[in-house]
């Protein structure tokens, strides 16, 4: 079965705001993965200032990972809703 629906300006904005989501998170996750490179791979061989830092950005990465979520959800209700 084809879905003939054309996307509308909130699909759209929906689309647009996933994938800004998207590159705030691989961009996170890969500072977050050289500040682990920078010290072995291991908080524990950080200074305080950089742990801080550490924290401060998986803080971040899981609340945006939360909104793709979230968004996630509501993107495919509303595709089931009008299935």
């Amino acid at each position: 079965m084809t879905d003939n629906r054309q996307p509308t300006g909130s699909d759209l904005d929906r689309v647009q705001k996933y994938r800004q989501l998207v590159l705030e998170y691989e961009a996170l996750d890969e500072e977050i993965d050289g500040l682990l490179a920078r010290h072995n791979g291991a908080t524990e061989n950080m200074p305080d200032e950089d742990f801080e830092r550490y924290r401060s950005l998986a803080h971040r990465r899981d609340h945006v990972y939360n909104q793709i979520k979230a968004l996630e959800r509501e993107i495919f209700w509303e595709d089931e809703d009008n299935a």
